[in-house]
């Protein structure tokens, strides 16, 4: 019974069918790992009465979020490595807010998606992550290192669209009332512009959940270069299936262009953006380019990316200005597996 792939629902239906018990039990179960982070679960009030059943759930129980085996930090921001049952690493940054912290989390070792850009990409895809393992971020950054997560955005290592059945398994979790209890509002699912994921995420009763879009650029040539990815599903293919997305009333997307010099960066460049942005409705993060070594790109100077998000203020886009975090631990956008 592997705890951390598990919604209260599905808990319950196992104790009802292996254990003749309910959602008595179940709850107090599920209450001690996903709230308290408690790894012997079975001292609970509940269970006081009940020893024959706490000892079967215990040799049944299986709670393995992974092994951190490693940390890095810059400020108070935080990049941690955790070792998988096969050995694969993955990495997950927690990023502090202003009233709260941000875990940025994997959903695969590795990418298929081979942008040119990423670290994960030039790793290629080792294999998906399993329901668990995803979870298993969360429960390591809350118990493990103690930090206090209110925020999730599956921005790490991976497609998080490429998953999609686990991802969505693992959404349900972390949103669970009575463990983790992350809000739909709070999670953010980022992609590389995975057209098949994005429409059956559109089928997904998951109101509030945001769907970030990673851009880029905005021409089919140079984002073809940069993203493999739209050679399959090309900017106008992407664009008819974001204006088809059941967003909430004033929703918006989130997209993401990262400012590489003298690849995207053109007062051109911009006016294309902008076109290609109407009329969506999009917050649009700019972010400096994270240089990896190897790759051959470069990070624009500050008066580049300002210059650019004129351009964009200009033709209306709502545009936020994202300084790079975590660089010097290669905890950055883009840098994810350098440090396995």
């Amino acid at each position: 019974m592997n705890i951390l792939a598990l919604t209260l629902n599905q808990l319950v239906r196992i104790f009802e069918t292996d254990y003749g018990k309910g959602r008595f039990h179940a709850r107090a179960l599920y209450r001690e790992i996903f709230k308290h982070g408690n790894t012997v679960p079975f001292k609970a009030p509940e269970f006081a009465v009940s020893g024959a059943l706490a000892r079967s759930l215990e040799q049944a129980l299986v709670l393995a979020p992974g092994k951190v085996v490693d940390i890095f930090e810059e400020g108070d921001l935080t990049k941690f490595i955790t070792r998988l049952s096969d050995g694969r690493k993955i990495e997950s940054v927690i990023v502090p807010m202003n009233r709260y912290n941000t875990l940025c989390v994997s959903t695969q070792v590795g990418c298929r998606m081979g942008c040119t850009f990423c670290e994960t990409g030039r790793m290629g895809l080792k294999r998906h992550l399993a329901v668990h393992e995803i979870t298993g971020q969360l429960f390591n950054a809350r118990y493990t290192l103690k930090k206090p997560v209110k925020n999730i955005v599956f921005m790490g290592m991976g497609e998080p669209l490429d998953n999609f059945e686990f991802v969505m398994a693992a959404v349900h979790i972390m949103n669970e009332q009575q463990g983790f209890d992350i809000a739909l509002r709070h999670m953010t699912l980022s992609t590389a512009g995975l057209v098949p994921g994005i429409e059956k995420l559109a089928k997904q009763n998951l109101p509030g959940i945001r769907l970030a879009v990673s851009i880029n650029a905005p021409d089919n040539e140079t984002r073809s270069r940069l993203m493999p990815v739209n050679r399959a599903w090309p900017l106008e293919t992407l664009k008819t299936a974001l204006s088809r997305f059941p967003l909430p009333h004033k929703g918006t997307f989130l997209f993401e262009y990262i400012l590489i010099k003298g690849v995207n960066d053109s007062p051109a460049h911009a006016e294309q953006l902008a076109a290609f942005i109407h009329p969506l409705p999009v917050r649009l993060n700019l972010i400096p380019c994270n240089p990896v070594p190897g790759l051959g790109f470069e990070s624009p100077s500050d008066e580049q990316m300002n210059q650019f998000s004129q351009h964009l203020v200009k033709q209306g886009i709502f545009v936020i200005r994202r300084w790079s975090k975590g660089r010097s631990v290669s905890a950055g956008c883009g840098q994810l597996g350098r440090s396995r």
